[in-house]
């Protein structure tokens, strides 16, 4: 009984630690996180919180976050982590929306969260300490039994996309009783199945929790009876030197922590041994071709990828062999079927271009969003992430970039993430981003806004030569017509380009000109 979950590693193995942080190692084991989370349960059952109700956390990466987590998966409680670096706005607005009972912070996050403050049916509570306004989340759970409540069932996440390109949308699975070691089936064949995870892994997290991916593999992790190092924020060396020193076999990245540690001078990336590394997981963006080229060089052929969004309506995997067949390739459907459509709604023919939909895959609905959804949506059934590419000969999918992106010029579908795949090589480039401006004859053109390694050498000199080596790789069409550049760019802790507000940005600027 619970093989895979925490408690099953508890009674086997309580003293192995289960989460350490990087950063402060701060660590708990097994037995402490299976205490815990009894006690939190029996918290939330306290509230009067049942089998299918909702809690909201903001936290930073650390040992709490999970526990949080873990009392309510056994509880049967939607748990909806929110990004500390929303605004106290966007913060209540996602509250509000989930239906949150209660929310915990902590000592860092808890100024974000004060204006819900008397929030009608809310409970607010600070972990790690105590504030005016919050209830002592530790104190509180600390008078609560250990041993499990009696009505254990499956939790489960309601997590909110970034709002990248608008509000942010929740995604809630429909809530069944299920025992609390189901596995999530996703995860289960990439963690489990095709990536060897396992008890005797060690799982090192980079990305902050609060975002899909890392806190799903962490919560798997603990599932399965690793160990999970956790980063409090990713810097390209230190990941490098935790690997040799906890001889880490599995970890999941987003491909700007490719970008930061491929450009690690030579001599740096050589000082770190990670032959430890068994596998590599990673999603959440479009990676360079030539980036994950030099990455299977260096780390071997370890890398897996997968793509899907929040919404898990289909899924694609590649791993490295498939991939140095099929470069540039996301894979082919594990989940649901890849279907390409033209802009009449028609299917499109192999090799064409067009928006990526996924057919007889799981049902979702956006949250309290039924226009949201009902967007996603043809009148087929079936559902789309908003994203743009071709299917090969062999049923490989090519992502070229998301629809709002592309830019038409004089006619011509120009897609932006080709343009930054080649402006991201160029050794002075940090980050860049590529959008579309209005022009009077074109009707747009291309524009890039550049971050530099060195923001001393920002200018003309720089943008000239950053133009040449965009002509040596691509026809002048995709090339930038002008060339800006910023000290930092925008960008989600979790990776993602916040493009939007930058290319209107822009956009505006070159309509008044």
């Amino acid at each position: 009984m619970y093989a895979t979950h925490p408690c099953a590693h508890a009674a086997a193995h309580p003293d192995k630690v289960a989460y350490r942080m990087a950063g402060s190692g701060d660590a708990i084991t097994y037995g402490a996180l299976d205490r815990r989370s009894n006690q939190g349960a029996h918290l939330l059952r306290s509230l009067g919180l049942k089998a299918g109700d909702h809690i909201a956390l903001i936290m930073e990466n650390g040992i709490p976050f999970m526990e949080v987590c873990w009392a309510a998966q056994r509880a049967g409680i939607y748990y909806t982590a929110i990004s500390r670096y929303l605004t106290p706005d966007e913060i209540g607005y996602i509250v509000r929306d989930c239906g949150a009972r209660a929310l915990i912070v902590t000592s860092q996050t808890a100024g974000q969260a004060a204006p819900l403050a008397g929030e009608p049916g809310l409970a607010l509570f600070m972990a790690g300490g105590a504030a005016p306004g919050f209830r002592d989340f530790d104190a509180e759970r600390a008078g609560m039994p250990q041993t499990p409540i009696a009505d254990e069932t499956a939790g489960w996440d309601m997590l909110y996309s970034s709002g990248t390109t608008g509000r942010p949308k929740g995604v809630k699975k429909p809530f069944a009783l299920e025992p609390i070691d189901k596995l999530n089936p996703l995860l289960k064949v990439l963690c489990q199945d095709m990536s060897g995870m396992g008890p005797d892994s060690v799982y090192l997290s980079p990305a902050p929790l609060y975002h899909a991916a890392p806190l799903r593999f962490n919560m798997m992790v603990a599932a399965l009876g690793g160990t999970s190092i956790i980063m409090e924020k990713f810097d390209a060396e230190e990941f490098l030197r935790l690997v040799e020193v906890h001889r880490v076999t599995h970890s999941q990245l987003v491909p700007t922590m490719f970008v930061r540690m491929l450009k690690l001078p030579e001599e740096v990336r050589a000082r770190y041994d990670v032959s430890s590394l068994k596998a590599a997981v990673h999603a959440a963006a479009p990676c360079p071709p030539d980036v994950k080229q030099a990455m299977i060089a260096w780390w071997g052929p370890i890398l897996l990828e997968y793509y899907a969004g929040t919404e898990a309506n289909g899924v694609t995997v590649i791993n490295s062999a498939e991939w140095l067949g099929h470069r540039g390739s996301v894979g082919r459907p594990f989940v649901g079927k890849v279907k390409i459509l033209g802009d009449d709604g028609a299917e499109m023919p192999t090799g064409e271009i067009g928006a990526v939909y996924f057919a007889d895959g799981p049902a979702f609905a956006y949250h309290n969003d039924p226009v949201k959804t009902a967007g996603a949506h043809n009148d087929r059934g079936w559902s789309t992430l908003g994203d743009i590419g071709f299917v090969d000969a062999e049923g490989y999918l090519y992502l070229t970039d998301r629809k709002a992106y592309m830019i038409i010029s004089g006619g011509v579908n120009i897609y932006p993430q080709e343009t930054e795949d080649v402006l991201i090589l160029h050794p002075a480039v940090a980050d860049v981003a590529v959008f579309g401006i209005p022009n009077a004859e074109m009707g747009e053109e291309v524009k890039a806004v550049v971050q530099p390694r060195d923001m001393s050498l920002a200018g003309p000199d720089l943008a000239a030569e950053l133009q040449v080596f965009c002509r040596s790789r691509l026809s002048a069409i995709k090339c930038p017509k002008s060339i800006e550049f910023l000290a930092e760019l925008p960008r989600t802790p979790t990776g993602k380009l916040v493009k939007r507000h930058l290319a209107d940005r822009y956009k505006a600027a070159a309509a008044k000109a």
